[in-house]
């Protein structure tokens, strides 16, 4: 796949498509300090078989994006002003579909790249053809980390430092992002090294500065800043699909069901054993209710509408 950019201002954002040219357009919006490529390859894959050409990118400070300067925050409760904002972020995303040339599209988001998807429903409603918000919040408040679990991956972090010192190589990340998972990830659904590994190689030869370095911490400092869109959410009309796993530590399920109650006739989906990641084996399902809620915007010859609107269902 060819990485192409879009230009964002003063930023170029790194992005690459998949799929049938011809594909539904489907925008994926990447969380806190991850890559384009922590959307896996087979999830993409899963979407571009339901008839969707998939787009998904760097967010700035990430990956092959432009990478800012000025501090971020040192500890996670620091009062450093933030770079940027979310809705900036989502005006990057703005850019990369005009790059694309979509006027509009349907519109992912995990994490952090819920939030933005959020924004862009909200701040860009003319760009948005169905929202879905994966593991997210409409507030950074509601449904944040608990103290004890901030508390367990402080001493995980610090066991696994001073026996290993900083992970530099995919092998030694994996290892990492394996012990963290034993805090976030899902009690349903066994970590797969090999998935994060094989994720990583490419990860860590596109930007080796990973989930904590400088660019993250930027984003961090955004998201804590951002605004509260719940009663701003009250005016979004797109279908609307909030998923959530009822094991997430990171973003509680309370971060999905505030957002689901704030967008009329929203459907939430709370998968059982789920933590703050997109387990394999829920990828067919995941990509089945993108589909479903697609099709309420956008219904295609000889394919039945999705569920009518104000459906709510758990797995």
């Amino acid at each position: 796949m060819a990485v192409l950019t879009a230009r964002s201002g003063d930023l170029q954002i790194a992005y690459e498509g998949v799929g049938e040219p011809d594909g539904e357009p489907l925008l994926l919006v990447m969380g806190l300090g991850a890559q384009m490529v922590g959307w896996p390859d087979g999830f993409c894959a899963e979407l571009t078989a339901r008839g969707f050409r998939v787009v998904r990118f760097d967010n700035r400070d990430v990956g092959l994006s432009t990478h800012l300067d000025g501090p971020g925050p040192r500890r996670a409760w620091s009062r450093v002003p933030a770079a940027y904002t979310l809705s900036d972020m989502a005006g990057d995303a703005v850019a990369v579909m005009d790059a694309v040339g979509w006027p509009a599209a349907h519109v992912v988001g995990a994490s952090l790249g819920g939030m933005i998807a959020q924004l862009l429903a909200v701040e860009h409603p003319d760009r948005v053809l169905s929202l879905t918000s994966i593991m997210s919040t409409p507030a950074p408040r509601i449904g944040r980390m608990r103290a004890r679990t901030t508390l367990a991956l402080v001493r995980k972090a610090t066991r696994l430092s001073k026996q290993q010192g900083r992970p530099t190589t995919p092998e030694a990340m994996a290892d990492f992002m394996v012990a963290v998972q034993e805090v976030t990830g899902s009690p349903g659904y066994p970590t797969d090294r090999e998935d994060h590994l094989a994720m990583l190689r490419v990860a860590m030869a596109r930007d080796d500065q990973g989930l904590t370095g400088p660019g993250a911490k930027r984003q961090q400092a955004a998201e804590r800043a951002a605004r509260d869109l719940r009663a701003e959410l009250a005016a979004v009309r797109v279908p609307t699909l909030v998923v959530h796993g009822d094991g997430d530590v990171v973003i509680r399920p309370e971060g999905g069901q505030a957002t689901a109650a704030a967008v009329p006739g929203a459907r939430l989906v709370v998968h059982r054993g789920m933590g703050h990641e997109l387990p394999r084996a829920l990828w067919p399902a995941l990509a089945d209710d993108v589909r479903a809620t697609a099709d309420r915007a956008t219904p295609r010859p000889g394919r039945p509408d999705g569920e009518a609107a104000g459906t709510r269902s758990s797995s």
